[in-house]
């Protein structure tokens, strides 16, 4: 249990606050008016204590309360106050804690005075309209601007003691504007305008008090800033310092409230309620340059990155944000850095805001609905375009980089797919936003925005089991490379019994008809086609760009040295074993005592190798099928039975139900 004191009203005092509340101790937060008072919600740990007291009374308070420690919030130019909180501090014997404003100071075009009466002067010499924001109770010094009723707008709280002082200083109600900040950038700006001021007046507050929000309002409006410069603040620590020893000293939680939140098409008409309501009440937004273009515009601080780690790192190192926007492009769940950062976010409380994503924005754009699109993305990953399609008919690609498009369409031509239909979305939601429309032959040589996303539409292909032998190149420096045949293929693929993200070696590859059938049939997986002759290895490079697969790797060397250094499989096809069968399956089973191994085989000897394997025990589940196929041949007016050799297929594993993983 730990008791702290804070002094002071401020946006830090009251973050202080709200970074205190729960940690299990009792927080005392004095402020100096009703006003204060309002802004800091009380609960069962925090208590809001409102008056002015000068040295005695607060030495008095704290030598009744005995705090363990007293925070000084107050603002940068209560100078007296913190005087006397120090000096109460001094007598009632109890650990004083500065906690000074940090942040951007004055730029090199604002004229700096060291007072508010250094500025009136400054006006008094210079003719123009002002708008005077240095507060309500520093407004009398004003009164000897030659026509300060006509040329001064006094901007204050709206408070009955900020309006009083107005009254007394003279200004007359229609040059008051009563509001409560923050201000963004275009109210600042606005309210310039308005007033057609050519001087704006302001003290030296931070980024808290506003200060970057005015120097660049200021810059828009064509106006001039005088800005009042800060007292010496003496020993302090920023927020971020006076955090840390907290933490230090009584073991506190250091949890923030982080919200990751989708940004939509990246234009600020984009964004949902939900974000703008995060992004207006937090205190700093980190994420890619081209979303913080729009988050700038909220007046807050932002911090550039991309990389989760990166984003990790820049909450670890401030502190003093308790509440953070990540910016996220279009929606946290499409093909987002969410997935990657929420786990290094543990520890603090996360919530994610949906956005509106490219795949909802383009096809509402065509006219179309979404729910039977297969997403991909091609920001550095190859994607599986070509398998998508094939299977889905409509495929919806986030393109990447200004060459995106013309690798998309390469891809879909080498595939035998330039027919395919493209409607390339570019800028989206951006005023240069543009639709290209063609085919994949067609926008080949199109030129495309680095920001670009696709809808490609085409007829869906058979499903990829014992696919025609046609359909696959045999032929390749005058030889014809041995094949699986497609009857015997579906048989062998069906008993591999493979998942979407399987990793499969095919061994003794040849054409490479089993590793194209299994890269089709496991579009998240990775097939490594293993084939020892040069020419075979070329042609199964031809066959799986002809498919559009990028997915299979193909593996030059003999097994099962060519093993090695392959990642652990869960599926293996020996198709091919150059009388290694049983150290092909010895090398698989090291990597993965699990693995699924099916072998075919059309010699007597390695059917009796592959029998002598099954029978000594080491596997839970085994079969060993003979299949024997007979083709119908024309001979004249009616058809012939032509017999294949018969195969000999064996499937073998350690999963004790034989059901695969």
């Amino acid at each position: 249990m730990f008791e702290i004191c804070i002094f002071g009203g401020t946006t830090e005092g009251r973050r202080l606050a709200e970074f205190l509340r729960g940690q299990g101790g009792r927080v005392t937060v004095c402020v100096a008016t009703e006003y204060g008072e309002a802004l800091i919600p009380e609960s069962d740990d925090v208590r809001v204590l409102a008056g002015r007291m000068d040295a005695a009374g607060m030495a008095a308070f704290l030598e009744q309360r005995r705090f363990d420690a007293v925070v000084d919030a107050t603002h940068p130019f209560a100078t007296e106050a913190s005087r006397n909180i120090r000096a109460a501090c001094e007598a009632a014997h109890v650990e004083y804690i500065r906690l000074c404003r940090g942040g951007t100071g004055p730029d090199g075009d604002a004229i700096v005075v060291d007072s508010v009466e250094a500025a009136a002067d400054f006006l008094a010499a210079h003719a123009g309209n002002a708008l005077i924001a240095t507060g309500g109770k520093a407004l009398a010094p004003y009164a000897r601007v030659p026509d300060y009723q006509g040329r001064l707008w006094a901007r204050v709280l709206p408070m009955a003691a900020s309006l009083s002082a107005c009254e007394e200083a003279g200004f007359p109600p229609s040059h008051v504007i009563a509001m409560q900040g923050p201000f963004s950038v275009e109210m600042n700006a606005a309210t310039l305008r308005q007033i057609r001021a050519e001087w704006l007046v302001t003290k030296d507050s931070g980024d808290i008090g506003g200060l970057r929000e005015k120097l660049e309002a200021a810059r828009l409006a064509g106006a001039k800033c005088v800005v009042v410069g800060r007292p010496e603040a003496g020993d302090g620590e920023d927020f971020a310092g006076v955090v840390a020893r907290l933490i230090g000293r009584f073991g506190l939680r250091d949890a923030r409230e982080i919200a990751v939140v989708g940004m939509g098409m990246g234009a600020p008409e984009t964004l949902t309620l939900e974000a703008k309501a995060a992004l207006e009440a937090c205190d700093c937004v980190i994420g890619a340059a081209r979303l913080l273009v729009t988050a700038k515009g909220f007046g807050k601080p932002c911090h550039e990155a991309i990389a989760p780690e990166q984003i990790a790192r820049i909450i670890r190192e401030h502190p003093e944000y308790r509440r953070v926007v990540v910016a996220m492009s279009g929606d946290t769940g499409f093909f987002s850095g969410a997935k990657k950062l929420l786990p290094l976010l543990a520890g603090h409380d996360v919530r994610l805001l949906p956005g509106l994503s490219s795949l909802q924005a383009l096809c509402a754009k065509l006219g179309t609905t979404w729910e039977d699109v297969q997403p991909v993305s091609l920001h550095g990953r190859e994607g599986g375009v070509v398998q998508a399609l094939g299977r889905t008919g409509r495929v919806f690609a986030l393109l990447g980089g200004a060459d995106g498009l013309k690798r998309l369409c390469g891809t879909l031509c080498e595939a035998g797919l330039g027919d395919a239909r493209l409607c390339v979305g570019q800028r989206l939601s951006y005023p240069d936003e543009a639709i290209l429309t063609g085919t994949a032959e067609a926008l080949s040589d199109a030129a495309c925005e680095p920001l670009s996303v696709a809808l490609i539409e085409h007829a869906p292909r058979p499903l990829p089991v014992g696919m025609p032998d046609g359909a696959f190149l045999r032929e390749t420096c005058g030889r014809i490379v041995p094949m699986t045949k497609s009857e015997v293929r579906a048989v062998a693929v069906s008993k591999l019994r493979l998942t979407e993200d399987a990793v499969v070696w095919d061994v003794g590859a040849g054409t490479g008809s089993v590793s194209v059938e299994a890269a089709l049939l496991c579009p998240r997986g990775r097939v490594f086609a293993v084939e020892c002759r040069e020419d075979a290895a070329a042609l199964i490079g031809r066959n799986a760009r002809r498919f559009g697969l990028k997915n299979l790797e193909i593996v030059r060397g003999e097994a099962p040295g060519a093993l090695a250094d392959l990642p652990v499989p869960d599926r293996v096809f020996i198709g091919g074993s150059g009388g290694s069968l049983r150290g092909i399956i010895d090398a698989a089973l090291t990597k993965n005592p699990g693995a699924r191994i099916v072998v075919n085989a059309i010699a007597p000897e390695s059917v009796g190798e592959i029998a002598a394997i099954l029978g000594e025990g080491r596997f839970a589940s085994r079969e060993l099928i003979q299949l024997s196929v007979s083709r119908a041949k024309p001979k004249g007016r009616v058809h012939l039975m032509e017999a294949a050799n018969p195969v000999w297929i064996a499937a073998m594993e350690n999963d004790e139900g034989g059901e695969g993983r």
